[in-house]
């Protein structure tokens, strides 16, 4: 999975539907989400579409399955993800996901449909976290 930096390097030079196709993308480059993983627990609230997000490493540092049966909002996620993937779980307890995201501009470069959920993603993943990171 690519970094949230290198992927902002590549968004910045894109427009519109380019963006869109960036994000389709990242989406189809998220590791496979086995179905069994896909239930109510790590299912996202709010969101316009299905997603899922689960975190398989809890040792060293988190490392997050997610998926979405909507192809943009599998590349909004896979966004989410790539700003936490492999990091502390107590780093990503406290950290500003939502700031790390800022720079992409998703409400304005995307339907309020689309991104009304991204900060149930972002809480999903930080309640696992804070979990992770309290035992």
């Amino acid at each position: 999975m690519r970094t949230l930096p290198d992927i902002l390097e590549e968004y910045e030079f894109l427009e519109g539907d380019e963006r869109y196709r960036l994000l389709i993308e990242l989406g189809r480059d998220l590791e496979d989400m086995p179905d069994a993983l896909k239930t109510d627990a790590t299912l996202v609230r709010g969101c316009s579409a299905a997603v899922w997000v689960y975190p398989t490493e809890q040792t060293k540092a988190l490392h997050f399955l997610a998926d979405s049966n909507a192809a943009i909002t599998k590349g909004i996620v896979a966004l989410v993800i790539a700003a936490v993937q492999d990091r502390p779980a107590n780093e990503v307890a406290s950290m500003d996901v939502m700031g790390a995201l800022e720079p992409f501009d998703l409400k304005n470069q995307l339907s309020s449909n689309r991104t009304q959920g991204v900060p149930n993603m972002i809480a999903l993943v930080k309640e696992h976290a804070g979990r992770i990171a309290a035992s």
